[in-house]
């Protein structure tokens, strides 16, 4: 039963233009981008971005062996959502990893206390 759980993560795995599209019943939504997939995923799924409250580069450990521009991510997805939160994450390294789960945690406890549910109709 749903209405049992504090949190649920769902996971789409595939193109980044389907989830924008729909309300799904979430509270907040994250978009996750990895280096080795490049920087132009912004500018390609705009919607995404656009939805999104928060934006996760991971694999941040692999920038120097890949061609992306982490500064052109974060000025595309502002451009297109001047309030989204980035993140750049490494789970080798841990990098970022502290900031990121401060941020979740935040936004579930202001979700659970009914202040953080930005999609109405939603708890």
């Amino acid at each position: 039963p749903l209405n049992e759980l504090d949190v649920l993560l769902v996971e789409n795995i595939g193109n980044l233009v389907c989830p924008a599209e729909f309300n799904i019943g979430e509270a907040f939504r994250v978009a996750l981008l990895s280096v080795p997939e490049g920087d132009d995923k912004v500018h390609k799924y705009p919607l995404m971005f656009a939805t999104s409250d928060a934006v996760v580069m991971h694999k941040y450990d692999m920038l120097p062996y890949f061609e992306f521009d982490d500064q052109r991510v974060e000025r595309d997805a502002k451009g297109v959502n001047p309030d989204v939160s980035v993140f750049r994450v490494s789970s080798r390294t841990g990098e970022g990893m502290e900031a990121l789960l401060a941020y979740l945690r935040a936004r579930i406890d202001a979700v659970r206390a009914g202040q953080g549910d930005k999609k109405e109709g939603n708890s």
